[in-house]
């Protein structure tokens, strides 16, 4: 090659290098603007962001009370509510003696009830009705005797019949 082709290649590799620096200074000052546009973007997003975690964790922190004071109130339910099971149970249970003693009671008075009347039923049947029976055949048969005694024909088949029905 000869030196003056040399020195046109050579001065075009400097032209294109200069070209390639230039556009490279471009591109670089393109990404500081850019860079400098994202960075106020961050920032201002940094901010909310940094509002926004500050209002979530007092959100938290007056959940978390209301949760403790939530919590504790029923706990404070619950445990009462026991309580009162306890003392229903209690009472359920009272109850139930009492009303298995005083069944116990009515069953013993009805049966001593049960065992006066029959009593008074048999002292009824033996002190009245049996001596009153007693009065009665012995009235009958008093009757019949006298009737034999005092009578003045005999009786008839029929008629002594029908008597005799009227007993049976």
């Amino acid at each position: 090659m000869t030196p003056d082709a040399l020195l046109y290649v050579m001065s075009g590799a400097v032209i294109v290098a200069a070209a390639a620096l230039i556009l490279q200074a471009a591109l670089l000052l393109a990404m500081y603007k850019a860079s400098k546009e994202i960075r106020e973007q961050v920032t201002m997003i940094a901010r909310h962001t940094e509002s926004f975690v500050q209002s979530a964790q007092r959100t938290m922190e007056a959940s978390r009370k209301q949760i403790l004071e939530v919590s504790a109130k029923s706990s404070e339910v619950l445990d009462l509510a026991h309580k009162q099971l306890v003392r229903v149970d209690e009472v359920l249970g009272e109850a139930t003696g009492r009303a298995r003693i005083q069944m116990e009671r009515v069953d013993l008075v009805l049966g001593d009830t049960v065992a006066r009347m029959h009593e008074a039923l048999a002292l009824l049947n033996n002190g009245v009705i049996r001596p009153i029976r007693e009065v009665t055949a012995v009235a009958a048969g008093v009757e019949a005797g006298l009737r034999y005694l005092f009578r003045s024909q005999r009786r008839t088949v029929e008629r002594a019949t029908s008597d005799e029905e009227m007993f049976i």
